[in-house]
């Protein structure tokens, strides 16, 4: 992988100078290499990466299978996108197994997420079936973990 996208990958927040220094190039170089990445489209976004609990956020996040009928000349693809397109999903996926999209999604209470299963999702043309779980607890997100542990604690070493 390049260092400049393992580099932001693992901590998006550092300024371009930052990450020239720990790269060994130069400001202008990172800069250019950013401009083009961006613009290729091979970074698509930065974000945080938010522990809502200990924000004390009132977010309810939900976890949806979703059966679908592929449609002809566009298979799965017109139909996820058009899913994706919601202001209240978080990301869709196509996937392989029971079920052919998971798609995340996220609201303010349990009735909004529901509403928008119900109202929205479960009523377009193509979608055959849901099931929608909702999250409980977030212990790893984007692979950092939420509850930090004491520096002294180890994890267990099994014999």
């Amino acid at each position: 992988m390049d260092p400049l996208l393992k580099l932001l990958a693992s901590h998006a927040s550092h300024s371009p100078s930052e990450m020239a220094g720990m790269l060994g190039i130069t400001e202008s170089e990172v800069r250019s290499r950013l401009q083009h990445l961006e613009s290729s489209r091979q970074i698509v976004g930065y974000r945080a990466i938010l522990n809502e609990e200990a924000l004390d956020r009132e977010l309810v996040r939900a976890v949806i299978e979703v059966r679908i009928t592929p449609e002809r000349g566009g298979g799965f693809d017109k139909l996820a996108e058009r899913i994706a397109k919601y202001s209240e999903v978080r990301s869709c996926h196509l996937m392989s197994g029971g079920f052919d999209l998971l798609v995340e999604v996220e609201g303010t209470n349990l009735r909004e997420v529901a509403s928008f299963v119900s109202e929205k999702l479960a009523t377009l043309q193509g979608v055959l079936s849901t099931a929608t779980h909702f999250v409980l607890r977030a212990y790893k997100e984007q692979g950092v973990l939420m509850q930090r542990q004491p520096e002294d604690e180890r994890l267990a070493v099994a014999p």
